[in-house]
């Protein structure tokens, strides 16, 4: 690469580390058209509420209990949000006979009320439209246009609820192979199905769960066998998620409350303080070792360590990361093995240096020499990190995934950053002052 696109390539990160900083620390010059995100904290930063329910699925045929677990999931996952918690956890965690549902509530101010809400059990609901019904969808036009008053649901309950609910299974139409949802009911349900049926022929039959709705058909015939289906512009995704709910509203799977910590907000400020100071003093430790040992290419590291640095915190706001105190631990340790990769690509320029050979051959062989080694210590670590992701828990997944992006940004930092902050040296008086490398 000649000189010109080196310095090309440099400027262009430089002008994104920029961007970069002002993402990670907006009060800094506040560039216009900059968006103010605020860096995602866990449970243990930003205080909350960690709870940890047991499922019983006794009652549920075996093979199903996965599916179950997903759809009860997904209850507990909507009914949180409808609680108000900003991006909440909601996790299933099986391992042989147990079923444990985990979930993490960040900044939650009453956690006795969510304990209440979540411990119920889902419910499943067929819902028919109110004699008013084109009345009432034009008044809550009006509502949400002028944003006074609550809207009116314009369907009202029947005696149809998820207990009737036999299953409900994604499947095809045999004429379009279009995505759609089979349900079956048993026989007292399919008596109530077939009434209900019968008296909304081309009028929307709606489906609640937990009192919101997922999702409202238009029925087009009486249906007398029990069976139906729900059509629509699905995907195949769309109706697994349908399918998983209903089964959820319809299915009994009651669930205990088996432990609950509680983590002030007061308590995570100090541990992101101390993180965070640990962390400074370990960015510190890295660029003081590297200037009295490497001298000026040890200078060169510290400042695309100084980039790197910064391009992970943005990484961080943009994807966005929950940052807990195991992913900023993660997230300190790639900055050791960032450094990692310079360390071994400077001691093999030494050597390349004593042998006699210029400057810009030395850089060259350092880096081509040095590459197997970065790429198989930092493969090994990725390996390891995607299994802590694919099987660890929460704290262990943030760990990993920080891990994981540092990793990947730091050979960009050493192959791409550090390379070129050398190749600007080519040619110069500086390459010939032996001390300075």
């Amino acid at each position: 690469m000649s000189k010109k696109k080196v310095y090309i390539t440099l400027l262009a990160i430089f002008v994104l580390a920029f961007v970069a900083g002002n993402l990670d620390y907006p009060q800094f010059l506040k560039l216009p058209y900059l968006p103010d995100v605020p860096f995602k904290l866990g449970l243990d930063l930003q205080g909350g509420t960690h709870l940890i329910y047991e499922a019983d699925l006794s009652n549920i045929e075996k093979g199903d209990e996965s599916a179950s677990m997903q759809g009860l999931r997904d209850v507990i996952e909507r009914r949180v949000n409808f609680f108000g918690v900003r991006e909440p956890v909601v996790q299933v965690q099986e391992k042989a006979s147990s079923h444990r549902l985990i979930v993490e509530l960040a900044g939650v101010t009453d956690p006795a009320q969510a304990i209440k809400m979540i411990g119920q059990t889902p419910f499943l609901e067929f819902k028919e439209q109110k004699e008013n019904y084109q009345q009432i969808i034009q008044s809550n036009q009006k509502i949400i246009e002028t944003g006074e008053g609550e809207p009116e649901d314009p369907f009202q309950a029947t005696s149809l609820t998820g207990k009737y609910l036999k299953k409900a299974e994604p499947g095809f139409d045999q004429t379009t192979y279009q995505p759609l949802v089979l349900l079956q009911f048993n026989d007292e349900g399919a008596e109530i199905f077939a009434d209900l049926t019968s008296r909304n022929i081309g009028k929307p039959l709606a489906i609640y769960i937990d009192g919101l709705p997922i999702s409202a058909p238009i029925v087009q015939e009486k249906i007398s066998q029990g069976k139906a289906q729900i059509s629509g512009n699905f995907t195949i995704d769309e109706t697994k998620t349908l399918a998983r709910n209903l089964n959820a509203g319809a299915l009994p799977v009651p669930i205990t409350l088996i432990s609950q910590q509680n983590v002030g907000p007061t308590l995570g400020e100090i541990s992101l303080k101390e993180s965070l100071k640990a962390g400074v003093w370990g960015l510190l430790a890295v660029v003081i070792f590297m200037i009295l040992f490497y001298r000026l290419p040890g200078l060169l590291a510290s400042l695309a360590l100084g980039v790197y640095v910064v391009l992970v915190l943005a990484l961080f706001k943009i994807i966005p990361v929950t940052l807990t105190l195991a992913g900023i631990g993660g997230f300190i340790l790639s900055i050791g093995m960032a450094i990692d990769a310079n360390i071994l690509i400077f001691s093999r320029m030494k050597e390349e240096l004593k042998e006699g050979k210029s400057f810009s051959t030395s850089v060259e062989e350092g880096f081509r020499r040095a590459w197997p080694s970065i790429w198989d210590g930092n493969f090994t670590t990725l390996i390891v990190a995607f299994i802590l992701f694919g099987f660890g828990t929460s704290f262990v997944k943030g760990f990993a995934l920080t891990l994981t992006i540092g990793i990947l940004m730091s050979m960009f930092s050493a192959i791409i950053i550090t390379k070129g902050l050398l190749k600007c040296f080519v040619d110069t008086r500086l390459e010939r002052v032996k001390f300075l490398w």
